[in-house]
């Protein structure tokens, strides 16, 4: 029997649904399930044939027993072995150079000093930093977010530079990215499965989250 699996956290509605769906399809010898994970040791099968990552960008232990999975035969989507190099600021800057239009982004230090560090630490940071020349290069309103992960916790939509001391003071450790606002029109989400399949579907993060796949938009054929 081979088993798909699918690794969540709070969520409930997708794992649910896909799990169902792929039971439902009565495939000999494929079944699909939560995961379940009661140790894990190095260089030991899961027992699964893939597993669905939803959690582990959160969880560090996730995304340790995930690489071993993978060592072991598991074919893990996402790739856990990108996920150090997956982040927004990485992506921006790759996009920069592959010609895909970003909003302006720079990266800021941490507010409050990391574990295990001083002031000494940070002896080729410039300070103060060029505030003056970032406000400008940016503009304002602006966003500030973490430069990694998602679910668009610590997001902050900055009217001002008085603001922005003000909002970033609260972040703490976090590293954060400050963006301009780009005002859209119609916002789409990408899925993309081994390079070769992708699905678009109209998004509208605006909407309270039951209805954001809910939109009054569709992308011309030439778009596509």
């Amino acid at each position: 029997m081979k088993k798909i699996g699918v690794l969540f956290g709070k969520e409930r509605s997708f794992p649910e649904a896909f799990i169902a769906r792929v039971n439902s399809k009565n495939i000999d010898g494929i079944m699909a399930e939560p995961v379940r994970i009661d140790k894990v040791m190095q260089g030991e099968p899961s027992g699964y044939a893939v597993i669905f990552d939803r959690i582990s960008q959160d969880v560090p232990f996730y995304r340790a027993f995930l690489k071993n999975a993978a060592l072991c035969g598991t074919t893990v989507i996402n790739n856990p072995f990108w996920w150090s190099a997956d982040e927004k600021f990485f992506n921006n800057c790759l996009a920069t150079k592959i010609d895909v239009p970003v909003p302006k982004t720079v990266i800021l230090p941490s507010r409050d000093l990391p574990p295990d560090t001083s002031e000494e630490s940070f002896s080729n940071l410039a300070y103060p930093m060029d505030w003056e020349g970032i406000f400008n290069y940016i503009g304002f309103p602006a966003y500030m977010k973490p430069f990694s992960g998602g679910g668009l916790k610590s997001v902050y939509q900055l009217n001002s530079m008085e603001e922005f001391f003000e909002k970033h003071a609260e972040t703490e450790q976090l590293v954060m990215m400050l963006q301009e606002e780009i005002k859209f029109d119609e916002y789409y989400r990408c899925y993309c499965i081994g390079g070769k399949h992708v699905r678009i579907m109209p998004y509208e993060p605006r909407n309270p989250h039951h209805l954001r796949y809910v939109a009054d938009f569709s992308p011309s054929p030439g778009e596509i």
